[in-house]
């Protein structure tokens, strides 16, 4: 029979879908099988109202035949099979879909399509087998046809359809693999467990089985203990699960079996620490099926760490990791989305970046910050587990966006506190606990929990009762700075010049105290030079001689983790510090009788002071060796 041509479209089409669509060959036998399997889906809906179709559910198998001698991979199935106008209008024009007409009829009352599941709806995919053969044969025969007819082709060069002989209903594709060439090996796709590992990984959950003789070995009967001889046999084999996890009632599945599913799907060695299942109908209807890992990964903080779900349509895998379903400050979740309702565009790896995907994020999104939120209340224990593993993630969320995600994040957050002497609270725990004078919601940073303990003002605010936070993450202050306030109270770093935990009282006399000593403290001022923006007596150091605070935008905390970042310029980035003397510690009487009688000496002793106060306040000193010998100096 005379080869006819696809038409010009369909050329470039074909080209452009072998070379440029599909990111990776092996997922040709995905599209097959989803082919297959929309075939015995057609026929076994028309079972349920045509006497004439006999086969059981049972009786349906999608079948795998590798044959390495002649280089060829048929895909089987028994399914409703296409008469010699349907191989033309399917095949013959390249993105026509048999499915997809057959579920479109679907939307007509008592048509054949209405309540049945099709996985292609599009007719591209069958063409990705020419990704790896050269040469492709489609045998297929209609149920309750007289007459089976043969589609080939060798690519965008045309096809044939003629009568072929084959007794049974359904289709037999039949590629024959190109030749190996350095860069691709398609004699893989003839490996037995090549073969399983692409059903595994693509349509472990086709609801058919699919089915393949492999080769085995066993002992030999007879052969001695101490040698054991063995012999090859061949059996059949079923390569795929069938029923999704996911599918089954949530009592029916054990903890024993999620976990299991988690470590082999998601490559952990340890269970996780909690399961999330979700099942939505409505515009978006899909299922979901998520885990929190009980550790963070080894590369999770890294830029090489890949976040995202898989995402399956109909139980057959489309995507490995669809970033768009999680937002990254969930981005540990690993888990999966199953969902009939996408759009796929052309191939099953193109999505269209519609409102259905968007709305499934959403709700998953929403779904984990619920789980979380239950766990917190509910497991403390293991949800303190959580958060030592990712509570840095959900921080960085919170400082993400420009604070988009406050209202998401806010409550799931953990931070050390001086309630029970470093304890993790939440800030509605804080807030529950705050004194009636008290208007502001104290933290203090630092390298660590002891560290923090020693700064003076914190030793004042906690002498004044009230409770401080423990920030020992270089992330902390920039997530609580975009944070802004938790129920209507300012966050305020004890650090900060504008600490005001003093009476009215106490507020006078410290302000009459820098008044009569505004020279002195200009004095010392410039005799640190750009050390500091200003100097000033304070009432907030309890038996502390100095300490630091800062003003403006920038803390010190800020200002040590911006230096330490990748490229920073040294001194590039500087907070506005002020240097604080202790009003009533007897120094503040010795800097005043030397402002006095020895301006060179009130010089020296403020340089040794500032160096002090930096080390209090946990930063370096560019000058320790002059810090050393003026120390050396006093000493004599």
């Amino acid at each position: 029979m005379a080869k006819k041509q696809f038409k010009t479209e369909s050329k470039k089409l074909l080209d452009m879908m072998i070379n440029s669509i599909y990111t990776h060959k092996e997922i040709f036998l995905r599209e097959l099988i989803s082919n297959a399997s929309d075939a015995i889906d057609k026929l076994y809906f028309r079972s349920l109202t045509d006497g004439s179709v006999t086969l059981n559910r049972s009786d349906y198998e999608i079948r795998i035949v590798p044959d390495g001698e002649n280089r060829t991979l048929e895909i089987r199935d028994n399914g409703i099979g296409m008469t010699k106008d349907e191989l033309e209008n399917n095949l013959g024009t390249i993105a026509h879909s048999g499915s997809f007409e057959f579920k479109k009829d679907g939307n007509d009352p008592g048509s054949e399509g209405g309540d049945i599941d099709i996985i292609g709806q599009f007719g591209v995919g069958f063409y990705s087998a020419f990704m790896v053969s050269d040469s492709v044969t489609v045998e297929s025969r209609a149920w309750g046809a007289d007459e089976a007819y043969c589609w080939r082709s060798t690519g965008a060069d045309g096809y044939s359809i003629e009568p072929c002989d084959k007794e049974d209903a359904g289709t037999v594709v039949t590629l024959h693999l190109k030749p190996d060439t350095d860069e691709e090996k398609y004699d893989e796709f003839l490996d037995e467990w090549k073969i399983r590992e692409l059903v595994k990984k693509y349509s472990d959950y086709i609801r058919y089985p699919i089915r393949m003789e492999v080769t085995k070995s066993r002992r030999k009967e007879g052969s001695p203990d101490d040698k054991p001889e063995y012999e090859s046999y061949r059996e059949d084999e079923t390569l795929n699960t069938m029923v999704p996890i996911w599918k089954r009632a949530q009592d029916q599945v054990t903890e024993d079996e999620y976990a299991d599913f988690y470590r082999n799907k998601f490559y952990d060695y340890e269970a996780p620490l909690k399961v999330i299942r979700q099942k939505t109908e409505g515009l978006s209807s899909f299922e979901a099926l998520l885990f929190i890992p009980a550790h963070a990964p080894f590369d999770y903080y890294s830029r090489e760490y890949e976040k995202g779900l898989q995402l399956y349509s109909s139980g057959v895998m489309i995507m490995e990791k669809c970033k768009d379903l999680i937002p990254d400050y969930f981005s540990f979740v690993r888990g999966l989305v199953d969902s009939a309702d996408l759009s796929l565009n052309i191939s099953r790896e193109m999505l269209q970046h519609d409102r259905q995907l968007k709305a499934i994020a959403r709700a998953v999104e929403k779904k984990v910050a619920a789980e979380l939120s239950k766990m917190l209340e509910n497991e403390r224990d293991k949800y303190e587990q959580f958060f030592k593993a990712f509570g840095r993630q959900l921080k960085y969320g919170l400082y993400m966006d420009y604070g988009a995600h406050k209202e998401t994040l806010q409550d799931l957050l953990l931070l050390k506190s001086s309630f029970e002497d470093g304890k993790q609270v939440t800030l509605k725990e804080y807030v529950s606990r705050m004194k009636e004078e008290q208007k502001k919601i104290y933290y203090a940073a630092g390298e660590t929990v002891n560290q923090i303990k020693l700064l003076p003002q914190v030793e004042s605010v906690l002498a004044r009762g009230f409770e401080v936070l423990y920030l020992t993450e270089d992330v902390d202050e920039f997530a609580l700075s975009m944070l802004g306030k938790y129920a209507d109270r300012e966050f305020l770093n004890v650090q900060r010049e504008e600490l005001d935990i003093a009476t009215d009282e106490e507020k006078e006399s410290v302000k009459a105290e820098n008044e009569q000593n505004a020279e002195m403290l200009k004095f010392i001022k410039d005799s640190l030079g750009d050390g500091v923006n200003a100097v000033r007596f304070t009432n907030t150091l309890e038996k502390h001689p100095v300490s630091l605070s800062s003003e403006g935008a920038l803390s010190m905390g800020m200002e040590k983790t911006l230096s330490q970042m990748p490229g920073a310029e040294d001194g590039a980035v500087k907070a506005q510090l002020v240097l604080e003397v202790n009003m009533d510690h007897p120094i503040a009487g010795r800097l005043k009788a030397l402002y006095e009688e020895d301006k060179d000496k009130l010089a020296l002793y403020s340089k040794i002071l500032y160096a002090q106060a930096r080390l209090i306040s946990g930063l370096t000193i560019d000058n320790a060796s002059e810090i050393g010998d003026l120390v050396a100096g006093l000493m004599l």
